[in-house]
């Protein structure tokens, strides 16, 4: 793979962070018929502070199943998630949902924007639901579609913008509320070539430049190579590319 760029982990004082996600020991199995279709057999990962991280592999071989379970969408029948250090099994529905609101930044293939309202009040909205005052919504709403390049867009509907700005849109609306990690499947696989790898520079730079943990899934070898390292998914375990 290319050349790598490794962001530092930021230590706490008085001792080396905690990473800021692990999944420890993770199975996930489905009811398939008579039987069962197991998915996840004892998956490990660990995301330092920092650390941007490729997910590769063939469709169909649990990427999906493992970012719903490392964002709290999902419970697996065995291990743990653990944010920031802190265990996630445990938590009841409303503290999960809390917790996914404040430190989990979600982006999808599709941007799943709502058409009805304009980039700017798009990515307002989980500021909104988590309890920030309108204004300053607003205000940080703006300076990230600013940093994307979108400052003369931000009053447009999703039907007035190109696939590439929608999904920077969308990658705006993922960390606006400057989580602890962003989890990203095939953010660019709906974009055309020339327009996925301005994106994926975009979601880059912007994940570097709030020091985001990110796990990024990908069919691009060549834009896995541009993160920190790649693990790959294969007969439902992990393994570093």
């Amino acid at each position: 793979m290319s050349e790598r760029r490794r962001r530092e982990p930021r230590p706490k004082s008085g001792g080396k962070a905690a990473p800021a996600f692990e999944m420890r020991d993770i199975g996930r199995r489905y009811r398939e018929g008579e039987g069962w279709l197991t998915v996840l057999r004892g998956v490990d990962l660990t995301l330092e502070p920092g650390e941007v991280v490729a997910l590769v592999g063939p469709s169909g071989s649990g990427k999906s199943t493992l970012l719903h379970i490392a964002g709290l969408l999902d419970r697996p029948d065995r291990g743990e998630v653990l944010i920031s250090g802190k265990p996630c099994g445990g938590l009841d529905p409303d503290q999960r949902t809390m917790l996914r609101r404040t430190a989990v930044g979600f982006v999808y293939q599709f941007h799943h924007l709502l058409p009805e309202f304009t980039a700017v009040e798009n990515v307002m909205m989980p500021l909104r639901i988590g309890g920030v005052a309108d204004k300053e919504a607003r205000r940080r709403a703006f300076g990230v579609l600013d940093r994307l390049g979108l400052a003369d867009r931000v009053g447009h509907r999703p039907s007035e913008l190109s696939g590439g700005e929608q999904q920077r849109v969308a990658i705006a609306r993922g960390v606006v509320t400057e989580p602890n990690i962003l989890l990203a499947d095939e953010p660019t696989g709906n974009l055309d070539p020339d327009t996925a790898t301005r994106v994926f520079e975009e979601l880059i730079t912007l994940a570097r430049t709030q020091g985001l943990s990110a796990l990024i899934a990908t069919h691009d070898m060549e834009l896995a190579g541009r993160m920190d390292r790649a693990v790959v998914m294969a007969g439902g375990r992990l393994r570093e590319a």
